[in-house]
């Protein structure tokens, strides 16, 4: 495709990114929303280039799953992910107290040219009682817009600043005790139909992969409503994996839902000194069609970082 993405900007609420064909790839919603599902800005819907979505917004087992967005599930005590909060030995309790947010401060750059679509934006981390924890500077960018292969891709980067004194604190379950549960940082959940997905990393598949690093894992579903399958690669910046870095490990599931999170805190709590940033960056490629591992391997030769 040779035209650009277009923008068109709600003022207050959200973002949207069309594809030259006409096909409304994704909104950016900036909007607050209910406190007890931890306010915070995402992405919902995120569709494919045919206009399939491949994101899920507020199903009934956890309003707080919100298409693809940037959480905490564990931050200093806090509950920057939303919804109950986990207490090792008690399970999962109603703690509102607990439930912080992400405000959205502004824009710095909105944008479209030579083929692809910026959003760069400023926000704040705060608990529940408002004070100032945390500064991030996140961008997203659109591009790779690709009408033959069926595919186009989202560069997301995070900047996030400890305003503390003290350190913040970054887990997950799995740090306060629960098995296998390390979600925390960039979320998505998929489509309802999505559930029992194939899981595909670069040498081993299914969802044993759960807890396992790799440079890269990929989601496949099929559809509801519309015949086909739909795959979602997510891939590492090269710079998540520098000398010194906190590991990653993937949460990933496909029962009883769809869901990928490349963790940073799964097995070990992260800390973050006052005044320092934690930086992390992922691309997404969102493919028509289920994508099998060669395809994938000479799509990231063909697309470098």
């Amino acid at each position: 495709m040779n035209a650009d993405p277009r923008i068109t900007h709600t003022h207050g609420d959200h973002i949207a990114v069309t594809a030259p064909s006409g096909t409304e790839l994704l909104r950016y919603v900036y909007r607050p929303e209910a406190a007890w599902e931890s306010p915070k800005p995402y992405l919902h819907p995120i569709r494919t280039l045919a206009g399939r979505t491949v994101t899920d917004y507020r199903p009934n087992d956890h309003r707080w799953h919100k298409g693809l967005q940037m959480t905490a599930s564990h931050l200093s005590g806090q509950n920057l992910w939303g919804g109950n909060s986990y207490v090792h030995g008690e399970g999962y309790l109603e703690l509102p107290e607990r439930v912080g947010s992400m405000a959205h401060l502004g824009f710095d750059e909105v944008a479209s040219a030579e083929g692809r679509a910026t959003i760069a934006e400023r926000l704040s981390w705060h608990p529940y009682d408002g004070e100032h924890w945390a500064d991030e500077a996140r961008r997203i960018d659109i591009h790779d817009l690709d009408a033959d292969a069926g595919s186009w891709a989202l560069t997301w980067s995070s900047a996030i600043t400890n305003r503390r004194e003290v350190p913040l604190v970054f887990g997950s379950p799995t740090t306060q005790g629960r098995e296998l549960a390390g979600y925390t940082g960039l979320f998505w959940r998929g489509p309802r139909a999505f559930r029992e997905g194939r899981i595909l990393a670069p040498h081993d598949e299914g969802p044993g992969l759960m807890g396992q690093q790799a440079p890269w894992l990929a989601y496949t579903g099929e559809h509801d409503g519309a015949d086909g399958h739909a795959t979602l690669l997510f891939v590492h910046a090269p710079e998540n994996d520098r000398a010194g870095q906190h590991p990653s490990h993937w949460f990933v599931r496909n029962d009883p839902f769809a869901a990928v999170a490349p963790s940073f805190a799964f097995f070990d709590d992260l800390v973050l000194a006052p005044g320092e940033t934690l930086t992390r960056g992922y691309r997404i490629v969102v493919a028509d069609r289920a994508w099998e591992r060669d395809e994938i391997t000479d799509y990231l030769k063909e697309h470098p970082w």
